[in-house]
């Protein structure tokens, strides 16, 4: 441990007891910070001289002003939100009262599988140097993701065995919009590869790039509301794969989360999927209804949460879906749509609030039970 190091505030020896675990929180590199961890030599070739643009309008409220995160989170000094850990941890930790948060970066998705990887490693280098770190992971409060390229499978593979081992890594971090869909068996080795080192795979949102972007049968939506709505039927699609195509079958303590794929329609594709296995259950291979698999296996953040005029609506729904068994609390700091966890915890059934709120989150991420005590943290229990 250097100098520098010794000089940084270290970890209470009280210990508190986790009641919130958040499942989705998004930190960014500040300018010019990532570079030097991106390999060559896509570092050249590819990432300095490719110019970056939008691939379809954005039109979250306020987007030219904030770029649809909260004003309140863009730090001193011109800065981008998510890319100050310390005024990161004072909103999220200190102030909102999450205990644990699950860290996911943004991987820029390419068209060439071998550069979305070297980003990948980037990122995950940045990460764990810059977040996860003696300096600023003192508390003891975030947990990272291992970056992988899903459709660059071997070097996959290569980056969860290199970082799996790290105290704070916590999940492996993909994106749905590679082709073919999951249930392929050229991802067998990502998926056999979480299974060995017990990690969870989550999946978050992604516009993606080119023809991997999420295109419905009727060809690209207008505007990014259109994309919204079409990132769960991406998931859904992803879900049947995964489960007609039998990769649970295949690796039975697989964990998947679905991240800002919203949940509330996974009730009705549970109800159809078992229709149609219930009729063909002896033509489709698997073992189990498809409802036991999406139950066991497969979790989905609460942001963004489907907010029904009629509030017993989602609570009828929460109960038909068992909420309590599939459901992760998540925030979605520091972009605009961020659920403050003292609100969702209002809106959760009593019986469902202590499994959503951290206990899924500890069981998912194999996290502690008890983390260091800090000083004016507000709680939400």
């Amino acid at each position: 441990m250097t100098l520098a190091h010794q000089q940084h505030r270290a970890p209470a020896a009280e210990q508190t007891p986790v009641r919130v675990v958040d499942s989705d929180v998004h930190p960014v590199p500040r300018r010019g910070e990532l570079l030097e961890y991106i390999p060559e030599p896509y570092r050249t070739s590819y990432f300095l001289s490719h110019r970056v643009g939008d691939t379809i309008v954005y039109d979250a409220p306020d987007y030219a002003h904030s770029y649809a995160m909260r004003v309140d989170t863009f730090p001193e000094g011109g800065e981008f939100p998510g890319s100050d850990p310390e005024l990161a941890f004072r909103q999220l930790i200190i102030d909102a009262g999450s205990d644990i948060a699950i860290l996911e970066p943004t991987v820029k998705a390419t068209r060439l599988p071998e550069a979305t990887s070297a980003m990948a490693t980037g990122i995950n280098h940045w990460l764990a140097n810059h977040w996860l770190d003696a300096k600023n992971n003192w508390h003891q409060r975030w947990r990272g993701s291992i970056c992988v390229a899903i459709d660059d499978p071997g070097q996959a593979v290569r980056e969860i065995g290199d970082w799996a081992g790290h105290p704070y890594m916590s999940q492996i971090l993909i994106k749905a919009e590679p082709r073919p869909s999951w249930g392929d068996a050229r991802y067998d080795p990502i998926w056999a590869a979480a299974v060995e080192h017990d990690l969870p795979v989550s999946c978050h949102l992604s516009r993606g790039a080119y023809e991997t972007m999420p295109m419905p049968p009727v060809g690209f939506p207008s505007y990014n509301h259109d994309f919204m709505v079409t990132y769960s039927m991406l998931a859904a699609n992803q879900i049947m794969s995964l489960i007609f195509d039998g990769v649970f079958d295949r690796y039975p303590t697989l964990r998947i989360v679905f991240v800002e794929h919203a949940f509330t329609w996974i009730l009705p594709l549970m109800w159809r999927m078992d229709a149609i296995h219930r009729a063909r259950g002896s033509f489709t291979g698997i073992k189990r209804k498809p409802s036991d698999y999406v139950k066991e296996h497969i979790r989905f953040t609460t942001q963004p949460l489907d907010y029904p005029e009629d509030k017993t609506e989602l609570t009828r729904a929460f109960e038909w879906m068992e909420a309590d068994k599939i459901l992760l609390f998540s925030s979605d700091y520091p972009h605009w749509t961020f659920d403050d966890p003292r609100w969702l915890v209002k809106h959760l059934p009593v019986h469902a609030r202590d499994k959503v709120m951290y206990l899924n989150g500890i069981e998912t991420y194999h996290l502690p039970e008890t983390v260091p005590a800090l000083d004016g943290q507000r709680r939400v229990f």
